[in-house]
């Protein structure tokens, strides 16, 4: 006999199957994560920047449109509505226990709380008197301490010569003391910690791998590795090679989602690769959100996406 849980899940995962056209993005099979051939949900396009999700307390999804200045909320009903105006160009996004939402920022660059609006503060601004480049990602500990990116500069076309990019890692104490962990990855991006808070993982855009550090007791990381490598490596734009690494989220079971070239890569708490869900467009950034954690949320592109697992997300953190 199905329980309630799997029953539920395969009433939803029929909805999202049923009248599925040939070229929509389907899930594969993966083994406790995802039934083959449930629909990719698209909720919706056409977003300024799409970035930083995390579940929110009220079972609904936020995320950043960075582009724009604001903070999205999507409804579990899928109904899309500004949660924030004014965001200084929020990024990623992690959350405390009391509800404080805090962005890293890539306006007026920083790190701090951006919501409640009244409780706004800043908890870092720079490093050593050097200001941040492009804060990019975040995670938030459970003893409060806050993991997170700088991606430095690169050139575009509005900007071709940027000034020398200077990358890094940082940690914030849950005292306030600001740390720099590393300097040596060429563009760290997306930034998770495992179940159990001992391994800190590093999406490298430009590297074929993703990273794993040992977390020592006073928030520093050592012993750096390649934890899993990534189907998403390929050549790109300028015969430059990337594994598009982007966001990360990881699930109960200690499975990591990463966001690549190649869709949402699915490792192993081990890092075996078990599976790559396809997109329309290249993801960024996802969260799991929902009453039961078990919706996958994807945002790339100014598109957001949404899709129903087997797998759930740890009730505990917001991503």
């Amino acid at each position: 006999m199905l329980s309630k849980n799997v029953l539920a899940f395969s009433i939803s995962a029929l909805l999202f199957t049923v009248g599925a056209r040939a070229d929509e993005p389907v899930t594969p099979a993966i083994p406790g994560v995802a039934v083959g051939g449930v629909v990719v949900d698209v909720i919706k396009e056409g977003f300024n920047g799409t970035e930083g999700p995390i579940g929110y307390s009220d079972g609904s999804l936020l995320f950043t449109e960075t582009n724009a200045n604001k903070i999205i909320r999507i409804a579990p009903d899928g109904g899309v509505s500004t949660f924030l105006e004014n965001s200084n160009g929020a990024n990623g996004l992690a959350m405390t226990p009391e509800g404080e939402i805090i962005a890293v920022q890539t306006k007026d660059t920083q790190v701090g709380v951006v919501y409640p609006v009244k409780q706004k503060k800043v908890l870092a601004k720079d490093y050593q008197g050097v200001k941040f480049q492009r804060p990019n990602d975040l995670v938030r500990a459970s003893n409060g301490g806050l993991y997170f990116t700088d991606s430095g500069t690169r050139p575009s076309k509005e900007n071709p010569n940027p000034e020398p990019s200077h990358p890094g890692v940082f940690y914030i104490s849950p005292g306030g003391d600001l740390k720099q962990l590393a300097i040596d990855i060429e563009r760290p991006n997306g930034i998770s910690l495992s179940k159990d808070e001992k391994t800190l993982f590093v999406a490298n855009t430009d590297g074929e791998h993703i990273l794993a550090y040992d977390i020592a007791a006073d928030g520093s990381i050592q012993n750096r590795r390649n934890f899993a490598k990534l189907e998403g490596w390929k050549k790109g734009e300028g015969d430059k090679w990337s594994s598009g690494a982007d966001g990360l989220a990881l699930d109960d079971e200690g499975r990591l989602y990463v966001a690549s070239n190649a869709g949402i890569e699915v490792l192993s708490a081990k890092g075996e690769a078990l599976g790559v869900i396809p997109l329309p467009k290249k993801p960024q950034n996802l969260a799991f959100a929902g009453a039961g954690k078990n919706q996958l949320y994807v945002v790339g592109r100014g598109s957001a996406y949404r899709i129903p697992l087997l797998a759930h997300g740890i009730s505990s953190r917001a991503k």
